[in-house]
């Protein structure tokens, strides 16, 4: 893995795994490292909702449907997923932002997204 993003999130803190079930991450290692093959940012830890996943299929990205060539099961409800932080932007602009672990989302999502408009959205602050 060649990240050369500091692996911290939007907190300042360590940033922790988003999910491994199905295994998320640009880098699929868990956690929403970035690094500069990565043009889309995959960075915001997001628990997706059926409402964000009917979004995401309408804007031309189906994460529902298996792509076994891909190694991708396809996402259901309730998956942790590491989203491109501009599609959360999106979402979050169209009223249908998934929930967000702001321990496992990397600081870089900040240059999309307002810290509290994430925090609004988190599962892990309370």
């Amino acid at each position: 893995m060649a990240t050369t993003a500091e692996a911290v999130n939007v907190l300042g803190e360590a940033l922790e795994v988003c999910g491994t079930d199905p295994e998320t991450g640009f880098y699929r290692d868990g956690c929403c490292n970035t690094g500069p093959d990565d043009l889309a940012a995959h960075v915001v830890c997001a628990v997706v909702t059926d409402e964000f996943l009917e979004f995401s299929s309408a804007r031309g990205n189906d994460l529902s449907t298996p792509r076994p060539e891909f190694g991708f099961p396809g996402l259901k409800e309730g998956d942790s997923w590491c989203l491109c932080a501009s599609r959360w932007q999106e979402a979050f602009e169209a009223g249908c932002a998934p929930r967000v672990k702001l321990r496992a989302t990397q600081r870089s999502a900040l240059k999309y997204s307002r810290l509290q408009d994430l925090k609004r959205h988190s599962v892990d602050l309370s």
